[in-house]
């Protein structure tokens, strides 16, 4: 009897136990529901009492053309003069003036248009000796046009680490000098980010390299006081849509020097001696000098009439619309640098920058957050692009047309997480603080999930 007690004595015990771990897993689990249904009702009212910006504006938005390019260009094509060598004996044409403007504004002797700055570069190479073969050194941060000049060239690129300012690593730059034996050097001021160029001189100097520039995007920008492209032989600028000057296309190659300037101008298409019509130009003797070695080939990429026109009054406007871009970079830069997870990288303090687009490096996050926080903020209007990206020309993984480098993993590091935005003119300030508002949400949403 007393046997059956005890037993019956246990199981009410063990009864009463598992009953109250029961009532405890219970508990636990609707506080874990109430946690939870807090956590999502103070989603919901953040949700609700502020919603996600969309920027409602385009970043893709090119500069317009003033309203007197727009009027000569309609006189041009009524009158059908396009060629730039239409015009009567003694009329100056409209590519002439042009670079008479660029010229002046730039501070070269000389200035050649033509109808696109990779054709400027391709030439410039041309024209300073490159041969069949020859290396050429050029930054592995760049567009994919300038690499396509070097080949085109019949050059062979070999490039050059970047530092996380996106401009040239010296030390990968003389390293590369003396291991490629290279004696040429295309310097691209990728985004107006310029590279240490006194330093670059010296080195250039020192190791017999003869050196171009590509100032595609750095039209305006100042190096210690002076014009982008006054460290090289020549200089190539762009009139791309998305530049300081919009033309389409189109482009200017510009020298001080005598020989230099006369080769561009025949290779461009002033065949027999279409060059007299062009308003910058050395002496006929010089000229006729090198057509006495040799007549150059016409490659016939002369700008046109009409690209001309609609650059002309755009070049009256750059000192006021670099003075516009620079106030706004800043605000946009003030906003970026508070966020924990964006690195806004500065100029070096000889640059006075021209500021038509931002380019920051997200820090801490992983591809997968990168690929979500771009996604986030192109759903919300904010059309953002990583260098490093499969598809990006800036990609040097996809310049197959010439040797893939394997000796750039510096640059491959920062291309990965380097993000590029453009500042159009045609926005007013109140868009750039919601896009940059767009840009911290997205980072949020992203982040706040591996919280």
């Amino acid at each position: 009897m007393a046997t059956r007690v005890n037993i019956r004595m246990r199981v009410r015990m063990s009864s009463e136990a598992q009953s109250s771990e029961l009532t405890r897993r219970s508990k636990a689990v609707t506080n874990k529901a109430q946690r939870d249904l807090s956590v999502r009702s103070t989603t919901l009212e953040r949700s609700v009492g502020a919603p996600r910006k969309v920027l409602q504006k385009s970043l893709k938005l090119s500069d317009p053309v003033p309203e007197a390019g727009v009027q000569r260009a309609v006189e041009i094509m009524r009158n059908g003069g396009m060629f730039r060598f239409d015009n009567p004996e003694g009329v100056e044409d409209e590519v002439s003036k042009a670079e008479v403007d660029i010229a002046k504004y730039m501070d070269f002797r000389y200035a050649v248009g033509m109808n696109s700055c990779g054709s400027c570069i391709f030439l410039a190479l041309k024209a300073i000796g490159v041969q069949p073969g020859d290396k050429v050194l050029s930054n592995a941060f760049t567009f994919t046009a300038v690499p396509s000049a070097i080949i085109h060239a019949g050059g062979e690129p070999v490039y050059v680490d970047c530092e996380e300012n996106y401009i040239l690593d010296l030390h990968d730059l003389e390293a590369k000098m003396v291991f490629s034996g290279a004696k040429w050097l295309c310097v691209s001021h990728m985004r107006g980010k310029l590279s240490d160029m006194d330093a670059i001189l010296i080195l250039c100097q020192k190791h017999n390299v003869r050196m171009i520039e590509d100032c595609a995007h750095s039209l305006g920008v100042l190096w210690n006081g002076v014009h982008s492209g006054h460290h090289g032989e020549i200089a190539c600028i762009s009139a791309q849509s998305y530049k300081m000057l919009n033309s389409g296309e189109g482009g200017f190659a510009v020298t001080d020097d005598d020989e230099l300037a006369a080769k561009l101008i025949m290779y461009t298409g002033a065949y027999e001696r279409l060059y007299k019509k062009h308003t910058l130009r050395p002496a006929d003797e010089v000229f006729e000098a090198i057509k006495a070695k040799e007549i150059p080939p016409n490659y016939s990429l002369r700008m046109n009439q009409l690209c001309a026109a609609v650059i002309r009054p755009q070049i009256l406007t750059l000192e006021k619309r670099v003075a516009i871009y620079d106030r706004r970079y800043k605000q946009v830069e003030a906003q970026l640098s508070k966020l924990e997870n964006v690195v806004v990288p500065k100029q070096l303090t000889q640059v006075r920058p021209v500021c038509d687009t931002i380019q920051f490096n997200l820090v801490r996050m992983n591809a997968s957050q990168i690929d979500e926080f771009l996604a986030e903020a192109n759903a919300h209007g904010v059309q953002l692009s990583i260098f490093g990206a499969k598809e990006n020309a800036r990609n040097f993984r996809n310049w197959t047309y010439g040797p893939v480098p394997d000796d750039l993993a510096k640059t491959e590091a920062i291309i990965q997480s380097a993000v590029d935005c453009r500042l159009p003119m045609q926005f007013e300030d109140e868009d750039f603080d919601v896009m940059c508002q767009v840009i911290k949400e997205s980072l949020e949403a992203v982040m706040d999930k591996s919280c």
